[in-house]
């Protein structure tokens, strides 16, 4: 395939041929276009970026290379996408959630890569959850439920999985238009109404600085914008790990607790504030009144209900999701070895350093070097102590669980994990900026 107008126009910073992209990206889904062709495309978009037009031509390709979800009239079709954190779960709680205020949720998630985990992985570690579904399997669920989290497949966006696992390759991963892509395409695919986008940056986040978080949560509101689905970009820090629980199985626990309107102050205001946007986009209600429906399904027990039978809907028998609900601990996975780390003076807790907590989870089985790695479920830490809590000497702040013993430099590791500070610590939330359409320069 001649794809030399596709490389001139990207280089001279102009639109290029609609009809070539879709037979660009078709040819790629198909296995018709040599790889050293498509990777010459790739390095000239990472190279020299691309228009907003091109940006959704080529997402609207990947998203007509594969299946489509379409949905009879009914209920709002919305779905929300994290660019990945540490301890976040926010996919378990929020799909039951929503699906409880009345939407429908029809939720492609993927597996931990890196030091982040993956929504699959955590699932998964609920005997019997069943992930792979085909589109009409999902359609079917969401109909029946209101919600299904299903793992990404080749049947949507195929274009995406061939040029991903390119990227992965030629050192063009971290090309925003290729981000975008990647992430608009499987979700415009799911036929959704609204979309609710979590750009997370800090130390421990993909996006380091506010710059790129913005200049990535723009491209992708303009792109999803483009393509119809209304859409917001919540931009939230991500130095300190979300919520008590970090791991898989660990986190399965948390969102239990939260969905029986317990748990984490730091979860729950994450899951009320993502669900919120959603409603509120295809509601009509005020921000004050989609808080607070999110907050009543999770305090009277409808999200819990729709969890339960999402959980029923892919696989998990009665009996183990009512084990579940009750007493989350007695299902999943539990490590043998524990290791607590205590205060050493008296003070504030400043943060935990999520991103070196996630690796150390990682080096013990909690996530993944390689994306054939069999992962440990029961691998993670649980917090004790909310960030700018007084503590004593010798408070417990967090419990390292795991099935190796540490070695030394592991344990030197454990123990500098929290910063203790003399002053008060002011927290002001994770949400540090939306991003909304017609976007606009801050």
């Amino acid at each position: 395939m001649n794809i030399t107008p596709l490389i001139k126009a990207i280089a001279s910073g102009e639109n290029q041929p609609s009809d070539l992209i879709q037979d660009f990206i078709a040819g790629i889904a198909e296995r018709s276009v040599a790889q050293d062709v498509a990777v010459q495309w790739l390095k000239a978009v990472h190279r020299s970026g691309c228009t907003p037009s091109d940006k959704v031509f080529i997402t609207q390709a990947m998203m007509a290379s594969g299946a489509q979800l379409t949905w009879p009239e009914g209920p709002p079709v919305v779905d929300k996408h994290s660019t990945g954190g540490v301890g976040d779960k926010m996919s378990l709680m929020l799909a039951p959630a929503l699906a409880a205020c009345g939407c429908r949720v029809p939720m492609l998630a993927g597996r931990g890569l890196g030091h982040t985990g993956g929504t699959i992985d955590k699932l998964e570690s609920i005997p019997g959850f069943r992930c792979a579904l085909t589109p009409k399997e999902m359609v079917a669920a969401v109909e029946r439920v209101g919600c299904c989290i299903a793992v990404q497949n080749e049947a949507i966006a195929p274009a995406d999985g061939v040029l991903y696992a390119l990227r992965d390759v030629t050192q063009t991963i971290d090309s925003v238009p290729l981000i975008t892509a990647s992430i608009v395409s499987k979700k415009a695919a799911e036929g959704l109404d609204a979309l609710v986008l979590d750009v997370k940056v800090g130390s421990a986040a993909f996006m380091k600085s506010m710059e790129e978080a913005r200049e990535l949560a723009t491209s992708m509101v303009e792109t999803a914008e483009g393509l119809g689905v209304r859409t917001m970009a919540q931009i939230t820090e991500m130095s300190h790990p979300i919520g008590t629980h970090v791991g898989n199985a660990l986190e399965v626990v948390e969102s239990i607790h939260v969905l029986k309107g317990g748990g984490s102050s730091d979860t729950r205001s994450l899951v009320i504030m993502q669900g919120a946007a959603l409603l509120s986009m295809t509601l009509n209600l005020s921000e004050q009144e989609a808080e607070k429906r999110m907050e009543e399904v999770l305090d009277n027990g409808k999200a819990l209900e729709v969890f339960a039978a999402m959980c029923e809907q892919q696989g998990v028998s009665e009996t183990t999701v009512q084990r579940l609900i009750h007493d989350p601990e007695s299902v999943v996975e539990r490590a043998r070895e524990t290791t607590t780390v205590v205060a050493p003076n008296r003070g504030f807790l400043h943060s935990i350093d999520a991103l070196t907590m996630a690796n150390i989870a990682r080096e013990h089985g909690a996530g993944r070097f390689d994306l054939n790695d069999k992962l440990d479920l029961s691998v993670g830490f649980v917090v004790h102590v909310e960030r700018g809590k007084a503590v004593r000497e010798g408070d417990p702040i967090f419990t390292f669980h795991h099935r190796r013993s540490l070695p030394e430099a592991t344990l030197a590791q454990l123990t500098v994990l929290p910063q203790i500070v003399q002053e008060p610590v002011s927290t002001n939330g994770r949400l540090l900026e939306t991003v909304q359409f017609p976007t606009t320069k801050p």
